[in-house]
């Protein structure tokens, strides 16, 4: 069951007009509580704005340049969805500021509604006031006026009585009851009448008050029900904001789902892996030992430290002349001598390896004991000197090369 505004809010007192402002409070307060909503969805708003631009900044600061394959692939999605749930999060705060729009112009409706109402009945209620007043001193006037006339009677009638009194005196007397009783009448006319017009004015403040009761009641009911529904509809906001965040935090689970260790790991060995094998001990050689020393004289010892000994090289030929590494090496038409450097201009064929190369990148010679190569040239790789310089043969030319700039053919 329904109660109803204009069945609840009367006053005992006739002028009263308690149960009119009684309404006009709870109207007030109602309206104070649509600005409380408006503030309430403006923070939040602000909130959401503030909450999504700093997930976008933290996105677009995260970093993860430097890793690499599947891990790189989830740690981007993160930062993409990050992103997103921060642009979801700046949508939000737009849904709230326009719903804060809305509520404004709402309780601004409301407001030009009841001041039309709240000036007829603030004009209806002064009228009847005034009114009251006026019968009530209408009524005080024709109650004097009837208290004189039958005091006038009563004298009169007295002084009719009495043997002393004159003729003149009695008429006298007469004529002055007559004119209080006329008097009386005249008051009650006039009292009368302002009974009738007050009772007029009830009615119509009566009227009056019931359709404003009923409208501000219809305004109430209005007001709970937007301020429900804001109230309804922000939750749902929040509630879609959560599965659209969580959706995202989906994306990049599956994209976690996908990233693989071993996976992860082969990638990062086949782009960079330096080597599958380590790199030979250093052997003891006793310098005094048969195959070190032949090491040192024959073609062997002098490719590894051709380098270290280009300046003893260019002297120890049998000419005696100076031969330029990269000069065609003669080959020796007899027995190598027994001497310590003598057999270093000229090599035997059987002691060169035929191990070939390709050559990498472009490489220009420094000095008279190395040779330039071109990225791409075939080379015979005679030593792998232990300092990173190669002996090598291109052409019929001998010279030192950095092993580096080689690969196996």
């Amino acid at each position: 069951m329904t109660l109803q505004f204009k069945d609840s809010f009367w006053g005992v007192d006739f002028i009263s007009n308690i149960g009119y402002e009684t309404i006009i409070q709870r109207l007030s307060d109602g309206r104070r509580t649509c600005k409380d909503m408006e503030e309430l969805l403006k923070m939040r708003a602000s909130a959401e704005e503030k909450y999504g631009k700093d997930l976008v900044t933290i996105a677009r600061k995260a970093g993860g340049l430097y890793e690499i394959c599947t891990l790189k692939t989830s740690f981007d999605e993160m930062k993409t969805q990050i992103e997103n749930v921060g642009n979801l999060h700046i949508q939000l705060s737009s849904l709230l500021k326009d719903e804060v729009k809305r509520m404004e112009q709402f309780r601004e409706r409301q407001k030009e509604q009841r001041k039309k109402f709240e000036v007829i009945m603030e004009k209806v209620q002064k009228t009847k006031v005034s009114l009251y007043k006026k019968t009530i001193e209408s009524k005080r006037f024709y109650e004097q006026r009837c208290k004189e006339a039958d005091e006038a009677e009563q004298t009169a009638e007295k002084m009719g009585s009495a043997p002393t009194a004159t003729p003149k005196q009695v008429d006298k007397m007469n004529n002055k009851s007559k004119q209080c009783r006329e008097a009386a009448e005249e008051a009650e006319k006039q009292y009368i009448s302002n009974v009738e017009q007050l009772d007029r004015i009830r009615q119509e403040w009566e009227s009056t008050h019931v359709s404003t009761c009923e409208m501000f009641q219809q305004q109430e009911e209005d007001r709970i029900t937007v301020l429900r529904n804001a109230l309804w509809v922000h939750c749902n906001h929040l509630s879609m904001q959560c599965v659209k965040d969580d959706e995202c935090y989906d994306d990049v689970r599956k994209t976690l789902e996908k990233c693989d260790i071993i996976t992860d790991n082969n990638y990062f060995v086949e782009m960079k892996s330096t080597g599958s094998t380590p790199s030979a001990p250093i052997e003891y050689k006793n310098f005094y030992e048969g195959d070190a020393r032949a090491d040192k004289n024959g073609s062997a010892g002098f490719v590894g430290v051709m380098k270290r000994f280009s300046n003893l090289l260019q002297g120890n030929c049998s000419s005696g002349s100076k031969l330029s590494i990269n000069e065609p090496v003669a080959q020796p038409t007899g027995e190598p001598s027994e001497g310590v450097y003598a057999s270093i201009p000229g090599y035997h064929a059987s002691q060169l390896s035929s191990e070939e190369y390709k050559a990498i990148y472009d490489y220009v010679a420094q000095g008279e004991d190395e040779l330039s190569v071109s990225a791409g040239d075939v080379v015979v790789v005679i030593d792998q000197g232990e300092d990173g310089w190669w002996m090598v043969q291109r052409n019929g030319l001998a010279g030192l090369v950095p092993g580096s700039y080689l690969a196996k053919e």
